[in-house]
């Protein structure tokens, strides 16, 4: 999974922020505070795309776009690769974990109880 660029981090932050999906007109308004042309957030949203970070579905004449993965779920992906550019994932994972806050701490231990819960 690759890192996300600056302006490819905004595009999927306005994505990630609606329940639906959206056209480049709707993503460019979204950041029109950053003054970008209309071709620059197509080129952005076709790189995306293209990575396997948005999906897109035609309407009409227009592309719909819509993140191939929750914010959590990218997130999750990237720290799974960053382990695996360590030579001791143990040494890391614990360096992280003592780097957390104690509310950060709390709900990694919910989630590991709740991982060790049998599924039904």
């Amino acid at each position: 999974m690759n890192r996300l660029g600056d302006l490819e981090r905004a595009v999927m932050e306005v994505l990630w922020a609606k329940d639906e999906s959206l056209t480049v007109r709707e993503v460019s308004r979204a950041l029109a505070d950053r003054d970008l042309a209309h071709t620059t957030v197509m080129t952005v949203l076709d790189r995306l795309a293209k990575k396997g970070v948005v999906a897109r579905s035609r309407e009409g004449r227009a592309w719909r776009y819509s993140p191939a993965a929750s914010r959590e779920s990218y997130v999750s992906e990237l720290m799974f690769e960053a382990l695996g550019q360590t030579g001791d994932r143990d040494a890391a994972l614990a360096a992280f974990v003592r780097s957390m806050s104690g509310n950060e701490a709390e709900a990694l231990r919910r989630a590991l109880a709740e991982s060790d819960q049998p599924r039904t």
